[in-house]
């Protein structure tokens, strides 16, 4: 069965969180990012970060899940990047929000460009970004 893929489509949502410490703690490990405005609130208050954060890294982990979840086996994913726009803190929940902006053939099938979008629970925008899947012909 071949994908519809059209511009103007969304992506269904992916939320993740609320984030905990815990999770900032096992990135940590999986990422061997120690840096402890991560983990240790008294360093990241002292650092005037008003305490913890979590790491970029794991917020567009988030959207890249979004972005495989909706590829499935029907497309690989040959392009991704982000701006981190704001933090995430313990406590926030993410919504990651996708939407096909442009569609063009290729050589080994279809392209769909999609931008891509992290929020938090008050709608602030944490991460803006674009990701290029290729759908097998």
């Amino acid at each position: 069965m071949k994908r519809q893929v059209e511009v103007g489509m969304e992506l269904p949502e992916l939320v993740k969180g609320p984030v905990t410490h815990t999770d900032l703690v096992k990135y940590s490990g999986a990422s061997g990012d120690y840096n402890p405005i991560h983990t240790v609130e008294s360093f990241a208050k002292a650092v005037g970060l008003g305490g913890v954060i979590a790491h970029g890294m794991l917020t567009m982990a988030y959207v890249g899940q979004l972005l495989t979840d909706y590829a499935s086996n029907d497309a690989d994913l040959v392009d991704y990047g982000v701006r981190f726009r704001s933090m995430v803190r313990p406590g926030d929940t993410i919504t990651c929000k996708g939407t096909i902006v442009k569609v063009e053939p290729s050589d080994k099938g279809m392209l769909a460009y999609i931008q891509v979008q992290a929020l938090t629970q008050n709608n602030e925008v944490v991460i803006k970004g674009n990701a290029t899947l290729r759908f097998d012909r």
